[in-house]
């Protein structure tokens, strides 16, 4: 078996080297039907996009793909073709909570506002989204949620529309797929009509898709006070980010919300199991995170013991100091755990 693997997949080398007997790494753009022709299997992350100039004429049967998301797959030429393809869904929901969780304290930290008084709607109410309303809960927030289509397959009791997450909402966080039409469409969802019709100047968080948003409408939302912050971890036009709209959010960063290591090693081991599965492998072997650096967090609170363990400021800054390196922040990004690495000292 050969296969063919993005060289960013973290945690991988020694456990799949145990299945396949050959395996070439390659960055993700480099992908080539060149280099894909002979492949049985590739496994990818979203740089690679796989379609039919891609795989035309190749001998991949199998694509795994470490990420939730999979509209860089085009699965319609897939099926016609005969190749399985699979994602992993809620790989990194953890990881997007962790990051939900630290802006939400960073707006008591920077904005001096009070978890407990403020009205949270969240947009998309998936593996992410149902995390999320837990920990915003957890902090005492009114938590309102949108989700069509599980308010049309589950009934609409539990669900509330977009106009009255606009009306009522002191944070408004995005956790949708990108459907670009369609009954279910996001592609632009908040756009200059949803901005004008906000009526508390809420705090909007992107974490899902760039598209969800429409730049100029964001942007202008700013310029206007419609909105008093935000919060954007996924672009329009990645990684060619507007730069106007990076030096004007709150926090920007390089589209990792999702990257912390628990959630990178998840990811791994969901497409290696999916890759034995379909090719009838029995192989054993374990992906896991190395530990971090300091196992034990001092503070005077858990709040506060929270952002030691990650702070989105720090990869803002980097994101803001050098945007022409977006890719290699990302690329390159550092060891994050979540919370069950560390033990919490407070006094």
């Amino acid at each position: 078996m050969k296969i063919i693997i993005d060289n960013k997949i973290p945690y991988i080398r020694e456990a799949v080297e145990q299945i396949a007997d050959e395996v070439v790494y390659v960055a993700g753009k480099e992908f080539t039907p060149e280099l894909v022709r002979d492949a049985d299997a590739l496994i990818i992350r979203t740089r690679t996009h796989c379609n039919k100039e891609l795989l035309e004429g190749s001998h991949v049967r199998f694509i795994a793909t470490a990420t939730i998301g999979f509209d860089h797959i085009d699965t319609a030429y897939c099926q016609s073709a005969g190749i399985t393809w699979t994602n992993a869904p809620g790989c990194n929901s953890a990881s997007v909570a962790q990051y939900i969780q630290s802006t939400l304290l960073l707006l008591k930290v920077m904005c001096g506002r009070t978890l407990n008084e403020m009205t949270i709607g969240i947009v998309g109410v998936g593996n992410v989204g149902s995390k999320i309303a837990t920990l915003a809960k957890q902090w005492g927030m009114r938590v309102l949620l949108n989700d069509l289509p599980r308010a049309e397959q589950e009934g609409s009791t539990s669900f509330c529309s977009l106009a009255e997450i606009a009306q009522e909402c002191d944070v408004i966080t995005f956790h949708v797929p990108l459907y670009i039409e369609g009954k279910f469409k996001t592609y632009h969802l908040a756009d200059e009509h949803f901005f004008r019709s906000l009526k508390r100047q809420p705090v909007i968080i992107n974490t899902s898709r760039g598209e969800v948003i429409e730049t100029q409408a964001l942007l202008n939302a700013l310029h206007k006070k419609q909105i008093a912050e935000a919060v954007i971890d996924v672009w329009e036009h990645e990684p060619n980010i507007h730069p106007q709209l990076l030096k004007e959010v709150m926090i920007g960063t390089p589209h990792i919300a999702g990257y912390s290591a628990d959630g990178k090693a998840n990811a791994t081991r969901m497409s290696l199991d999916a890759l034995c599965k379909h090719f009838h492998i029995d192989a054993q072997y374990r992906i896991t995170p190395p530990q971090p650096d300091e196992q034990v967090i001092h503070a005077s609170n858990r709040e506060e013991a929270l952002l030691k363990m990650y702070d989105p400021r720090k990869d803002s800054d980097a994101l803001k100091a050098h945007p022409e390196l977006f890719e290699q922040l990302r690329g390159d990004y550092p060891l994050r755990r979540e919370e069950q690495a560390y033990s919490i000292e407070c006094p």
